[in-house]
């Protein structure tokens, strides 16, 4: 774990919970420090370098910008790495780990509102093309919690939960809307006014920029504008994604008090299936497995739910943020159309 001084984990917890949305955004940040515009802005391009900070940008919502999506899990037995591999391709494919479950391979992938595919016939033929022993597709059904936020010292410390984070206004966006977004959804440029070469590369006026990226903040289409950290290099290196068996009359009950924790940075409630009876999903992070083992035990009898399970990451074998209204679907569709894979590509 890589030392932080006191200014560089101040100004983590800053810039983990929102950028402003202004000309100089490092210079209200550097006010609120006691520091300075230039200070601010080296700090940040040296903790980038550190791979301690591993984007700043908008985070989008996936599903208001058209998009259907969801958490899927594969079980593999043969050639994980190349299965691995075949998903990966897909350009809306975000997280894929492999975790510690019999269902092996867990991936979240989205497609967008015109896909010919879909998704449910998407992940069919990943599935046939990876030749699996089976699958589920787990989509959210309600979003209790979603933002990693790694700036706390114990498991149990509380956060604030909006409870309206599912009610999202329906826009139009419009061809101008969804350049801006290509843009924007890439790392902000570290210097003085960042969405000022945003804006050059749109041929749009700054204040257009910053003006739309306030307008998708409210009304749901941007989650927020923050950095999101290497987990590991942040000292958090236990990560277990923690399903429950919830009775349907105690979903909202425990969703909530799940997501009140800091610690926990994804709360979600999930279809379920024959297949898989865990209905609520929260991603919990801390520094050691016994920390946060001693966590779920503790919660697990103050919510009255034995039944769940902590699924660990073996191997992250993609982390990357989805690149909205990018071509790369329709081409991806397109190869598959023409029989881009076959059998022999999993089995050798």
């Amino acid at each position: 774990m890589i030392h932080l001084s006191d200014f560089e984990k101040n100004l983590l917890k800053i810039v983990q919970e929102e950028i402003p949305l202004n000309d100089r955004p490092f210079k209200g940040i550097a006010h609120t420090l006691g520091s300075t515009e230039s200070k601010v802005i080296d700090t940040l391009k040296d903790l980038k370098e550190k791979k301690i900070i591993r984007q700043i940008s908008p985070i989008y919502d996936t599903k208001s910008l058209g998009y259907d999506s969801s958490l899927i899990a594969f079980k593999v037995n043969n050639n994980i790495e190349k299965v691995a591999e075949i998903i990966n391709d897909h350009p809306g494919v975000s997280h894929n780990y492999q975790r510690t479950d019999d269902f092996n391979l867990w991936f979240t992938i989205a497609v967008p509102p015109d896909s010919e595919l879909g998704l449910e016939r998407t992940v069919q033929l990943l599935a046939e093309i990876s030749d699996v022993d089976d699958y589920v597709i787990l989509k959210t059904v309600k979003l209790y919690k979603i933002g990693v936020k790694l700036s706390f010292n114990d498991l149990r410390e509380k956060d604030t939960v909006k409870k309206d984070d599912n009610k999202k206004n329906n826009i139009n966006l419009t061809d101008i809307d969804k350049k801006i977004i290509k843009i924007t959804q890439e790392d902000i440029p570290l210097v003085e006014k960042p969405f000022e070469i945003l804006a050059q590369k749109t041929d749009l006026p700054q204040e257009y920029i910053i003006q739309k990226l306030h307008y998708y903040k409210e009304n749901g289409v941007m989650r927020r504008f923050a950095a999101i950290l290497y987990h590991r290099k942040a000292g958090f290196k236990a990560n277990g994604m923690t399903v429950w068996n919830v009775p349907q009359d105690k979903e909202d009950e425990v969703g909530y008090r799940l997501a009140s924790f800091r610690s926990v940075s994804h709360c979600y409630k999930r279809t379920t299936n024959e297949k898989w009876r865990y209905n609520i999903f929260s991603m919990i992070h801390g520094k050691t497995k016994e920390e946060l083992e001693g966590f779920v035990s503790e919660i697990s009898r103050e919510i009255g739910v034995k039944d769940y399970k902590v699924l660990y990451s073996t191997k992250e074998f993609k982390k990357k943020r989805i690149k909205y209204f990018s071509d790369q679907f329709y081409k991806w569709e397109e190869e598959i159309r023409n029989g881009r894979y076959t059998g022999s590509d999993i089995k050798g």
